[in-house]
């Protein structure tokens, strides 16, 4: 693992680590099984409906795995480098019952074997720990069986553009669109100081099928997965993306 991952591990072993106090809001918010929104029901249905076998890189809390087992997923293995996060996930997947197993590893370098599950789920910031997208998306590739498809949610590359105010939206003066990383200067996350990649959209579709796969939706959004703290920042209100849906697919023939 390079010195940045390895910090960025550390800083979210440290995060998890604090979130101890919240686990029983987690596992409420689990057992409601509502953490996955309603775009990403709408592009999963059919998917979901045939009960596949989903791995999710980058798990973190594990609450959407337990959510895509209550949409119809046969069994959901989540995979996350930070054992702190492992041992919260597997911990309210069992309290709840829910199909859920749990390994320790990074992307590249999923323990698991080729052709493995019939869809890889994953992102909700996600993508901005990847220091290398076309090892990601060659990493996730490997992983589905033929006929197998990636699903991704995530916050819109432009995004971290957007300043929280409340009156208007506004770029931030010290990121650029197509700016490689930048530190992480929120002081309400853990790990102050950590760094994240930037990732363009064409970057990341050009990833995708780089990796032999086939995009079948692309789709963007006003309205973020997730607002820290319930800010409602004017970039919020309809005029700005905020965040997007990618679905591929593995060849059936491969």
């Amino acid at each position: 693992m390079d010195p940045i991952s390895r910090a960025n591990r550390t800083a979210w072993e440290l995060a998890h680590q604090e979130r101890v106090w919240a686990d029983g809001e987690m596992l409420a918010e689990a057992a409601a099984g509502g953490t996955l929104v309603a775009s990403e029901r709408a592009l999963l249905r059919d998917i979901l409906a045939a009960r596949p076998l989903v791995v999710h890189p980058q798990s973190g809390n594990g609450q959407d795995d337990i959510a895509l087992v209550r949409a119809g997923a046969r069994m959901v293995v989540g995979v996350d480098y930070s054992e702190n996060a492992i041992t919260g996930a597997r911990g309210r997947a069992d309290a709840l019952g829910a199909a859920c197993h749990y390994l320790v590893g990074t992307v590249p370098g999923v323990p698991l074997r080729d052709g493995c599950v019939d869809l890889v789920y994953t992102g909700k910031g996600a993508l901005i720990w990847m220091p290398d997208i076309d090892a990601w998306a060659a990493e996730l590739a490997r992983l589905l069986r033929p006929g197998g498809h990636l699903f991704v949610h995530d916050g819109h590359p432009a995004t971290d553009l957007w300043t929280w105010d409340l009156d208007e939206p506004r770029i931030r003066p010290d990121r650029s669109y197509f700016g490689r990383s930048f530190v992480c200067a929120d002081d309400s996350f853990p790990a102050h100081g950590a760094v994240m990649f930037q990732w363009t959209l064409g970057r990341i579709v050009t990833a995708v099928v780089d990796a032999g796969l086939e995009v079948r939706q692309l789709a963007e959004y006003a309205e973020p997965f997730w607002r820290m703290g319930d800010v409602d920042a004017a970039a919020f209100h309809g005029r700005l993306p905020n965040a997007f849906a990618l679905l591929a697919r593995r060849p059936a023939g491969e």
